[in-house]
């Protein structure tokens, strides 16, 4: 991963929505970016919590994914009062190397307020609209029923389980998708 004084920390705002600005990260979003991915509740079907560190670096890698393709799994700001909730976005991930991911995670204290759905739901439309992407998935711990629901929200329909491996760490995982043609014909 990228370490944190090569990456640009401009905060530029990528897309909108009502209550959300989803844009890269500052450097002063990097001390709740990593408390969030230090909560063991919030990275419980996550591989469990980070270190400052890795959190710094995967904020580096997104940014610099953003920089090189217009995707990464960035900043998510609540617009009334510019509060950092977390992060979402779409990125590649090593299982699915052909497949686009829609990732997101969010602050414990702001779950069940639809910020992940509506966020999301701006990534999905950026990434067919504007991006020409054939088809996005989200791949979820079996478990997580919160982040399955959300993907089920957002119309993607379950295309297959796959036991997956992340460092010495194996997990079951439920692969959901949604086409672009599926995604024109909801709205």
């Amino acid at each position: 991963m990228a370490g944190i004084d090569s990456v640009d920390w401009a905060g530029e705002v990528l897309l909108t929505t009502p209550r959300l600005v989803l844009r890269t990260f500052r450097l002063d979003d990097l001390p709740a970016y990593a408390a969030l991915n230090a909560d063991p509740e919030v990275t419980r079907y996550l591989g469990g919590p980070l270190s400052r560190t890795e959190s710094d670096g995967i904020a580096a890698w997104a940014q610099q994914l953003c920089a090189a393709e217009g995707i990464g799994l960035l900043a998510v700001e609540r617009r009334a009062d510019g509060a950092f909730l977390g992060m979402c976005g779409l990125h590649h991930l090593q299982w699915y190397p052909d497949d686009i991911e829609l990732g997101f995670r969010l602050a414990y204290e702001h779950w069940g307020h639809g910020y992940a759905t509506e966020a999301a739901s701006a990534w999905l439309a950026h990434g067919f609209a504007v991006l020409g992407l054939p088809r996005v998935i989200s791949v979820t711990d079996v478990p997580n029923a919160r982040s399955i629901a959300v993907s089920r929200r957002l119309g993607m329909t379950h295309d297959h389980e796959a036991d997956l491996e992340d460092g010495d760490d194996s997990f079951r995982a439920v692969v959901h998708a949604i086409t672009a043609e599926q995604w024109r014909a909801r709205r």
